[in-house]
């Protein structure tokens, strides 16, 4: 390990500290709770959406999250080892073949859905 990968393996261990971060892919219905700082006020803020696209680039690791807002499509980049992400939930997990969903930013209401991935529990034989 050379001193750049030991100094980024120190600020991982820091920043997820207290946190845990759950495993998550484009096609995910996500909540991002940000912290949001407005002058001497802190308050938590949710955005809900689908993971669009993952970046897995060590401490530049970041994920696109887009929902539709009053018929606008709003897409947000979250760094993922950012302080001010508080909470990540994943609310449903997508079955999508691609690992960048941009094709989705062109379609509109029932074309734009995407199937809910069936885990298969272990069966047991008796």
């Amino acid at each position: 390990m050379n001193l750049l990968e030991k100094y980024e393996a120190s600020q991982l261990k820091r920043l997820t500290e207290g946190k845990t971060i759950p495993s998550f892919a484009p096609g995910d219905q996500l909540v991002v709770s940000v912290e949001i700082t407005e002058g001497t006020t802190k308050r938590i803020q949710a955005f809900e959406g689908l993971c669009i696209a993952r970046k897995n680039r060590g401490l530049g690791s970041s994920f696109t999250v887009r929902k539709l807002s009053h018929g606008e499509g709003v897409e947000r980049v979250f760094p993922l080892y950012s302080p001010r992400v508080t909470k990540i939930e994943v609310l449903r997990r997508g079955k999508v073949r691609r690992a960048k969903l941009y094709y989705i930013r062109a379609l509109r209401g029932k074309a734009a859905r995407i199937k809910e991935k069936v885990v298969a529990r272990n069966k047991s034989k008796v």
